[in-house]
């Protein structure tokens, strides 16, 4: 008989009702005779190392507490999706950098490490940490509010953060940002989220919110089912490409946010590879299609693990 899969979805404690995918996810996993549990991944009672395969999800803190994300992430002795690697190298911005050298087309970045003076500006520009989620100290600046801009980089300075500055490319008012998620290396739908910065200003965040998520996150209009072009699917296609030349590895989940330049051509905003809400309500079939993936490569790295044990 074939040892029973156990999985566990790494969380966040305090999800908010509007964000629970993890919930969906968990009931598709157990209708499928997979004994699964959603668990905060700093508890440290919880039987990490017992699991077939852990999946990193809502792991919505580990911005705010990083090294210590990256110490529990280290020290798993068991499968884990995404893979580590991918997930240390995409949770800092910087992996912009590295796409650019690729040639892909990614929105222009400044990158400014802690101390750095800051930049000089005719036209509006967004700024926020390298390391953040959720649109915390996160703002939109004109020549008008450069005093602002200057505040924000010195408090992600003081923090001992990058701060990364990019054009605010205006195309996103009228089109809003495309996310294409991926599930397994394949698409499983396209989201349309609209435009989350007001001029001038740091965005606005809820008061009694411990993650410092951006007011307009909430907004149950912000993302909607919607659909991407040829263009825009053969970039989603060209990031997941490099990701698995570099990692040697096919994502679990990927959701890549892509904005039009002033020519109209996609550009990448952000890969998400770590945490990225899916938004299961907009596409219900997505669950299922992440379950079933998480059952093959739950299975996958049991049968492994047996194998292994044998030949020892």
């Amino acid at each position: 008989m074939s040892e029973r899969l156990r999985v566990a979805i790494a969380s966040y404690p305090n999800v908010a009702p509007e964000f629970r995918d993890d919930e969906t996810l968990l009931e598709q996993l157990r209708s499928r005779g997979v004994d699964a549990a959603i668990s905060s991944w700093d508890d440290a009672s919880f039987p990490w190392n017992e699991m077939s395969l852990i999946v990193a999800r809502s792991v919505w803190d580990y911005a705010m507490r990083y090294d210590e994300f990256m110490r529990w992430l280290d020290g798993l002795s068991v499968p884990v999706e995404n893979d580590p690697g991918l997930i240390r190298w995409n949770s800092d911005k910087r992996y912009l950098d590295d796409l650019l050298e690729e040639g892909l087309p990614v929105v222009p970045t400044t990158f400014l490490p802690p101390g750095a003076s800051a930049p000089s500006f005719d036209h509006e520009v967004v700024i926020k940490p390298t390391i953040s989620a959720g649109g915390r100290r996160t703002g939109r600046f004109g020549p008008s509010s450069v005093a602002a801009a200057e505040a924000l980089l010195a408090e992600i300075s003081e923090a001992g953060l990058t701060a990364m500055v990019q054009p605010y490319l205006p195309n996103v008012e009228r089109a809003g940002e495309t996310a294409v998620v991926m599930i397994d290396g394949e698409v499983s739908h396209v989201l349309r989220k609209g435009a989350i910065l007001a001029a001038d200003e740091v965005a606005p965040v809820r008061a009694d919110d411990y993650l410092g998520v951006a007011e307009r996150m909430y907004d149950p209009e912000l993302v909607l089912a919607g659909e991407a072009t040829d263009e825009e699917l053969d970039l989603a296609e060209r990031i997941l490409g490099e990701v698995r030349r570099r990692f040697d590895v096919t994502p679990l989940y990927a959701r890549v946010d892509m904005l039009r330049g002033d020519g109209g051509e996609p550009l990448l905003l952000e890969l998400e590879a770590v945490e990225p809400n899916l938004y299961f309500p907009q596409a219900p079939e997505a669950a299922e299609l992440l379950a079933d993936a998480i059952v093959h490569r739950a299975r996958r790295a049991s049968t492994r693990r047996t194998s292994a044990s044998r030949r020892t």
